[in-house]
């Protein structure tokens, strides 16, 4: 068991830095483009990991909904801004949730990529075993145990009653396993990774990506010129690293066709010349939308980057690219009294929070200003909402690559 542990290590080391642990420094940081990730969040996730080593495991075969047509292991949702009428048909009405909705599977995975990155945070961090082994806990019974794992597609996720099947739109439930998915390597040290749990989550991630690149509805995904788009991307972006970490002899054809696709597809269809989002300003929540693709699209660049071909610095000629994208919203992240459109119609006075956009982007570029706004802003809410739309909570899990 052993053996197998340190053929892991060795393989997946070549992805991520020996020296992500760092000794927590409580003293203010001079502005820098690449601040100390650790010692700013020391405190914020050991607080967080400590109260999460008490949570238990609920995968979705303890949450069953009689309207699922799928079975205790099918994701499965229901889009809560639908509401029946008086005909008995489900009919829009947007920013109302609908509390008759089935969220209970989306609201399990929410916690499961909250609770499991900063349990890894934490044990990067530390070295301590049992943020290790509580964190295994958690993907054990979510992607490995046979009784109890989701099974590895997303076919009824934010359906709309009284159909039988999912929507494109239900993908986005599942960006946050962007991070988990980010997660996992670094469990390479912990003596309690076995060998069930690198074939185990190589396989279940193995199976989703291949839903997400074949399936109907991940083709409806990953052809949005919005955040929608965004958020098929970085999942499936975010996949096929782990699978190269778990496999590193694995071919590395699925992530250079993503860096082409983000390339030639993603910037052209939602980036304007002046880095506005126009398919998010159009929205209800402009701001919110807008900052969320922001992310999402940062994280891509930050997953594809190599040093032979940075996305970073790939601009088509008439100007969109990532540098423009994060040029045009820095003055309303850091004045939101600046926004030139529409207040967004909820949560508009909660934001913004501490976007990994901006850390990300002060690295890539070398602007010491965003990371020192980066900073001064709310790294956590506890606002469902917003959660859903800030996938991104523990920056170490995604500064301390080396290579893709």
């Amino acid at each position: 068991m052993s053996i197998t542990r340190r053929v892991f290590c060795t393989q997946a080391a070549g992805f991520f830095t020996a020296g992500a642990v760092l000794p927590p420094t409580l003293t203010a940081q001079a502005s820098t483009a690449r601040p100390n990730v650790a010692a700013i969040d020391h405190d914020r996730i050991l607080t967080a990991a400590q109260s999460y080593l008490m949570k238990s495991q609920a995968p979705i075969t303890a949450l069953p909904c009689k309207h699922s047509p799928g079975t205790l292991h099918d994701f499965y949702s229901e889009a809560d801004d639908f509401w029946p009428n008086s005909a008995g048909a489900y009919v829009e009405r947007k920013g109302s949730a609908n509390p008759a909705a089935f969220t209970a599977h989306r609201d399990a995975l929410l916690d499961l990529s909250i609770w499991v990155p900063a349990l890894v945070a934490a044990f990067v961090l530390t070295k301590e075993e049992h943020y290790a082994e509580q964190a295994l806990r958690h993907l054990r019974a979510w992607f490995v145990d046979p009784a109890t794992s989701m099974t590895p597609r997303l076919l009824y996720a934010g359906t709309v009653l009284p159909a039988k099947t999912g929507r494109f739109e239900g993908i986005l439930e599942t960006v946050h396993l962007a991070e988990v998915a980010q997660s996992i390597p670094f469990l390479a040290n912990a003596e309690s990774f076995i060998k069930t749990d690198s074939d185990g989550l190589t396989k279940w991630f193995g199976d989703y990506s291949e839903w997400l690149t074949t399936s109907q509805l991940g083709g409806l995904a990953r052809d949005q010129k919005d955040h929608h788009g965004s958020s098929w991307l970085l999942q499936t972006i975010a996949v096929a690293r782990l699978h190269l970490a778990l496999l590193p002899n694995a071919d590395d054809a699925p992530l250079r066709n993503l860096r082409q696709h983000y390339k030639s597809v993603t910037i052209r269809a939602q980036i304007n010349a002046d880095g506005a989002f126009p398919h998010e300003l159009s929205t209800r929540n402009p701001y919110r939308l807008s900052l969320f693709n922001l992310d999402m699209l940062a994280a891509v660049c930050q997953l594809l980057y190599t040093p032979f071909d940075s996305v970073w610095d790939y601009d088509l000629q008439d100007g969109p690219g990532m540098r423009a994208a994060i040029a045009r919203h820095f003055p309303y992240i850091k004045n939101k009294g600046a926004w030139p459109y529409v207040s967004d119609a909820m949560y508009f006075g909660d934001l913004p929070l501490r976007s990994p956009s901006l850390l990300f982007c002060a690295r890539a570029y070398t602007r010491p200003e965003y990371a020192d706004l980066w900073k001064t802003l709310p790294a956590d809410t506890w606002i469902a909402e917003l959660q859903r739309t800030f996938p991104i909570r523990q920056p170490l899990l995604w500064v301390t690559r080396t290579r893709p």
